[in-house]
């Protein structure tokens, strides 16, 4: 059996911070709704859709033992990019059997590893 992976969804406190976060790696997002769900943010990574969802009633923090790794075609403009914004890294680039990988906190404290393609 193939499976592929189509949807991610990530819930903060904070929808639009993160939304603007995870636009510094080029990712474009809508703000939509889908019927009586909360209003959203959407965008792709490829075929894999990211959701950014406001938090569930009832839960007070964000799930923060998701971690993610990305793959970027322009990694070395993303860094400046993530370094002029003043984005917590939680270690340096350095060279790892997958290639050069360094590792990033979001807005929520998750933590994602970053790729050069």
């Amino acid at each position: 059996m193939i499976m592929e992976l189509n949807l991610i969804v990530i819930r903060t406190s904070d929808p639009k911070r993160l939304a603007e976060f995870y636009s510094l790696f080029n990712l474009e997002f809508t703000y939509h709704q889908h019927g009586n769900s909360p209003f959203h943010y959407g965008g792709h990574i490829g075929k894999v859709l990211l959701e950014i969802y406001p938090l569930t009633k009832g839960q007070e923090n964000p799930d923060l033992s998701l971690r993610l790794g990305l793959t970027l075609d322009d990694f070395e403009n993303v860094i400046e990019k993530l370094r002029s914004a003043d984005v917590v890294f939680a270690s340096g680039l350095g060279e790892t059997e997958f290639g050069i990988m360094g590792v990033i906190i979001d807005p929520d404290g998750r933590k994602i590893e970053l790729y050069n393609k």
